[in-house]
């Protein structure tokens, strides 16, 4: 299991030592956990202590030293996150609302599964096993990746117009460029060939018990325009998790494509998920 860094040591201390509930918050591919700096400063205005958990390989600085290193990305593995973000959690002295976006969405998913988290929201989350629908926009999407099966063990970064596409597609180029500029890293081309062989490998690290007591309430958020994890893919996760005796509850935000927790309409989408949390811790 990957040590803590020292900002994630700094953080869980801040967030102990304030005596607020805690907010983790897990980025996705192709991200780093400074992408949600403007979540942690609104949640934390509402009274509670934002904790942003690096993936194992991350480098744990700045975008360009993420940038000048990008192989420290290549094979992490889902199950690697999970662990470590439990390894995060349980060093929290107060059970905390986890949220997460795309690979993120999933994790939180995983995360809740172990009962580790009081409230979660999943923002247009990757898919876990038993989750059928995959649309050609979201094969299209992940085709960076999954056209070459060496990818499984390499970190992959897109191109401006894969990032377009993806990620992009809502938004006008010059507000698609910024993203790309001040957000986009490799990511490792192992996390999604998992989620994408979910379906396939019954041994695969992209499952949870939709039905397990423990999970606790669960918001999932779709983007109208996503076509990286469309609403078929975000729906078919509900329809499964609504089998769960907790809260189980899904919107949609209108106009939003996968960029939507990091692109200038942010806040709508952080302030309904804070919204959520505040139902309930």
């Amino acid at each position: 299991m990957a040590e803590l860094t020292e900002r994630e040591t700094r953080q869980i201390a801040a967030a102990n030592e304030s005596g607020r509930t805690p907010v983790v918050f897990i980025h996705g591919l192709w991200l780093i956990p400074s992408s949600w700096d403007n979540w942690v400063g609104l949640f934390e205005d509402a009274g509670y202590a934002g904790v942003t958990p690096s993936w194992p390989g991350d480098p744990d600085g700045s975008l360009e030293e993420a940038r000048a290193n990008p192989d420290g990305f290549a094979g992490t593995r889902l199950k690697e996150i999970a662990d470590h973000t439990g390894e995060v959690i349980a060093r929290l002295d107060k059970t905390p609302a986890v949220m997460g976006h795309s690979t993120g969405g999933l994790l939180t998913y995983m995360i809740a599964d172990r009962g580790l988290s009081a409230a979660s929201v999943a923002i247009d989350p990757g898919p876990f096993r038993g989750v059928l629908p995959l649309p050609i926009s979201a094969l299209r999407s992940a085709a960076p990746v999954l056209r070459n099966p060496l990818n499984r063990g390499r970190a992959i970064t897109l191109t401006l117009d894969q990032f377009k596409y993806g990620w992009a597609n809502a938004l006008d180029d010059d507000e698609a460029e910024r993203l790309y500029e001040g957000h986009h890293v490799a990511a490792p081309g192992m996390a999604l060939m998992q989620m994408a062989n979910a379906n396939l490998n019954p041994l695969t690290e992209a499952k949870v018990d939709p039905g397990n007591p423990a999970r606790g309430p669960l918001l999932i958020i779709s983007g109208e325009k996503d076509h990286t994890v469309p609403w078929s893919i975000a729906n078919g996760a509900y329809k499964r998790q609504k089998r769960n005796e907790a809260v189980t509850e899904i919107t949609e935000i209108p106009n939003r494509g996968h960029s939507l927790t990091i692109d200038s309409g942010w806040r709508e989408v952080a302030q309904t998920a804070l919204d959520f949390v505040k139902r309930f811790v």
